[in-house]
Parts: C-alpha cells; structure tokens; sequence
C-alpha cells in the first residue's frame, strides 16, 4: 500500500471524520468509550445523554447505585457489567486522581474496563497524545489493504500501523479507517465497485 496515495484518498473520502460518540471532556470520553464495547455508537449515545444528566462528573457517578446505572444504561449490551466497571473507575478517579481522568497509559489502563484500545481513544482525544486505537473496523480494513497480516493480533495491527503511518496523522486516520470501515468497506457486502483502493486491495473475495 503507497502510504501518501491511502491518506490522500482518505482525506478526500471523510475529510471530516471524527469521533460519533457525543462527549464534552476527558470524563465523558472515557465513561462512553467503555460502555461502546461491542456497541454502536448511536446505542451509547442514547443512554449517555440521560446519564451525563444526572451524574456530572466522577464525584457523582463514584457515589452512583448499580441498579440505577443499570437501568439508564439497560439498552446496551453488557450493560450490569459496564455499569459496575463504571462506578468503580469512577470511585478509583476520585481516590488516586482528584476526580479527574489521567493522561498516563499505565494509569488508564489499570482502571476497571479499560483497556489498550479504550485508553488509545482516549489520549489522543481528549489530550492530543498521538495514538492510534484498533477497532474492529480498522483491524479489517488493515487487513483487507496488506497493512496487516491475517491473524495479527490487535496490538501488531497497531504497532505496523504506527510504523508505516506518521505520527501526525494518527488521530485523524483512526476516525478515517473506521469511517471507511463502518461506511464503505463493510464487513458483509463491501462498496468495492466504488472504491478508491480497489487496485491496492488484498481482500481475496473483492469485486468488480
């Protein structure tokens, strides 16, 4: 894949693509970032706009109690454990952080239902730390181009990724990747007529 012809052709696609969950800082990002777990992003949109109503900040949510959280958050799936990993990051950012969400990957990390993926959204977000998190839209597509090998797991999707993308580029192609995944190249039934990057593609069932 000729790397400058990939964000060319992706800038021209989604010039303005950027993250579809509603939040409006660091505590929102990470509170709607774990609950969109094998969720859309509309779904979790739905349920955080009562929940961001009635719990403000990690002070609130931290004193929460499960059943309520439950059943604000109840159409998404997973909810009873994400509504327990919530609260219990929530009291961790009010015992170690002062209430306030960490920009450090180790501190993010070892908080209940965050992962690499979620802590990658997250710091390039909300702090602009570059970080280019792998979703499952973007680890098909970096297969599908030759980006990444069939089997690689999420982590080297990510670091060849990072090795052939500039650092610059990160946040950005990361909305751009899933866009394109979400949007264009769909898991079932991918938009190859129309695509760009048809000739560049490896995608063994693609067609013209």
């Amino acid at each position: 894949m000729n790397i400058p012809f990939f964000l060319e052709t992706l800038n021209q696609m989604f010039p303005d693509a950027k993250a579809e969950l509603n939040y409006a800082n660091p505590f929102e990002l990470l509170i709607a970032v774990v609950l969109s777990a094998q969720t859309t992003d509309k779904a979790v949109n739905k349920v955080t706009e009562p929940l961001f109503i009635k719990y403000t900040n990690a002070e609130s949510l931290a004193k929460a109690n499960l059943s309520d959280v439950e059943s604000i958050i109840k159409t998404i799936g997973l909810y009873h454990n994400k509504a327990k990993n919530i609260i219990a990051l929530s009291q961790i950012l009010v015992e170690k952080y002062q209430g306030e969400v960490p920009d450090k990957r180790d501190q993010l990390e070892s908080l209940p239902g965050v992962g690499r993926k979620t802590t990658n959204v997250v710091i390039s977000n909300a702090f602009g730390i570059p970080a280019l998190a792998v979703d499952t839209h973007v680890a098909r597509i970096s297969v599908r181009l030759g980006l990444a090998k069939e089997g690689d797991t999420v982590l080297q999707i990510e670091q060849k990724l990072n090795r052939k993308i500039p650092k610059e580029h990160w946040l950005k192609v990361h909305h751009q990747m899933i866009f394109f995944g979400r949007y264009h190249c769909l898991a079932k039934n991918p938009k190859c007529v129309t695509c760009p990057l048809f000739d560049a593609c490896k995608f063994k069932d693609k067609r013209k």
